[in-house]
């Protein structure tokens, strides 16, 4: 049984942000190589198996908002770091849990979103631009209705000022365009194939020296 059907049997409203990457990767969307970790001895095993520095993050179906639950810690640079870092969380998880997700830090100077909503007309729409702090004020985001191709996710991708920081810029590498409107496209093929799914944030979607990467993903299911 896949991720999605074990869900939909237990008719949880929202996949686990780890379930939620492994359903996005499922379609081809890059995603950060995340390890899912019962205890504080599993965490630094997971660290020192992806390289310092680190993310860790509370992770279950029930955890929407992580950042406002205080359940996200970044930069964490040696084991020892990680291990009274995890522990500390840990004691503070809800019951209903999984866990923690141990995560590679990436480069957060730039951010994307992308995600997927239902049109009352048009059905499943995919949506991009700029993330960040400014994603509210600024508000420059350009939809697409799923399914689509990357010839149109690069159209997708120009219709948005935010492309302009895809550039080389300030000493960081150039995005790949390509590789960012293939993402694009697979996600609007998983919101077209997957009528259970209805919505998807992707936020934010960060560079991993020229490839994007979806760092956090939240997917909400039907019913």
């Amino acid at each position: 049984m896949s991720i999605l059907d074990q869900a939909l049997a237990q008719k949880a409203p929202f996949l686990s942000e780890y379930e939620a990457k492994l359903l996005l990767a499922e379609y081809g969307i890059p995603v950060t190589k995340d390890r899912l970790a019962k205890n504080a001895d599993q965490a630094v095993a997971a660290a020192n198996e992806l390289g310092y520095p680190v993310v860790l993050k509370g992770c279950g179906r029930t955890l929407l908002h992580k950042t406002e639950l205080d359940l996200v810690r970044v930069n964490l640079r040696s084991a020892d770091q990680v291990r009274a870092t995890a522990a500390e969380m840990l004691a503070r998880l809800p019951k209903e849990a999984d866990g923690l997700l141990v995560a590679p830090m990436l480069d957060t100077r730039r951010e994307f979103i992308a995600g997927v909503t239902q049109d009352a007309q048009f059905g499943p729409v995919v949506a991009f631009g700029l993330g960040g702090i400014f994603t509210e004020t600024i508000k420059d985001v350009a939809f697409r209705v799923a399914p689509f191709e990357v010839r149109d996710a690069l159209d997708l991708i120009h219709d948005v000022q935010a492309r302009k920081l895809m550039r080389a810029v300030r000493g960081m590498p150039e995005i790949d365009k390509d590789a960012m409107a293939r993402l694009l496209s697979n996600l609007s093929k998983l919101a077209a194939s997957q009528s259970a799914v209805v919505e998807v944030d992707c936020n934010p979607i960060l560079a991993d020296g020229s490839q994007p990467v979806v760092a956090d993903a939240l997917v909400k299911l039907r019913g």
